[in-house]
């Protein structure tokens, strides 16, 4: 099997294995899948970037990872690598993923420093607390619609 054959087989397991936090979304449209490299002789390597370096979620990730691309037909071996750079940002996260984010779980996306908008009714929404339930998650309210919103940051 040629190696852009297995790339592409390894790409799309990796992409069914979902964030923990959010069922239904991809590691990948999160942003987490950085490199992807594969030999002859079905050696891959599958290097991650966590959102952040203390989520509690990485060797769960890690090992769904691992078990997506050992089913490939073609992998001998599977070797997932957290990387310490570059440094995830919000702004790796697909249309995709920030859509579902924002519909199935409340969850806005700040990209920039300009308002956040509701993901129930696109009112701006005010800051709460900077600190959410995750590290990279603050609290907002919506005023119109009276929503709480956890905001996904860098």
């Amino acid at each position: 099997m040629s190696t852009d054959l297995l790339a592409d087989r390894v790409r799309t397991a990796v992409a069914t294995v979902d964030d923990p936090e959010y069922p239904g979304i991809s590691i990948v449209d999160l942003g987490l899948l950085e490199s992807l490299d594969t030999t002859p002789d079905g050696h891959v390597a599958v290097g991650l970037i966590p959102t952040f370096s203390g989520c509690p979620a990485l060797s769960m990730i890690a090992d769904d990872v691992r078990s997506a691309v050992d089913a490939v037909e073609g992998v001998a071996t599977v070797d997932v690598q957290w990387l310490g750079a570059p440094v995830w940002r919000v702004d790796r996260i697909t249309e995709t993923a920030r859509a579902t984010m924002a519909r199935d779980f409340t969850v806005a996306v700040r990209i920039g420093r300009g308002p956040v908008a509701c993901p129930r009714c696109g009112s701006p929404t005010d800051e709460q607390s900077m600190f959410g339930p995750s590290r990279c998650r603050a609290v907002h309210t919506c005023p119109t619609c009276a929503e709480v919103v956890e905001v996904m940051r860098a």
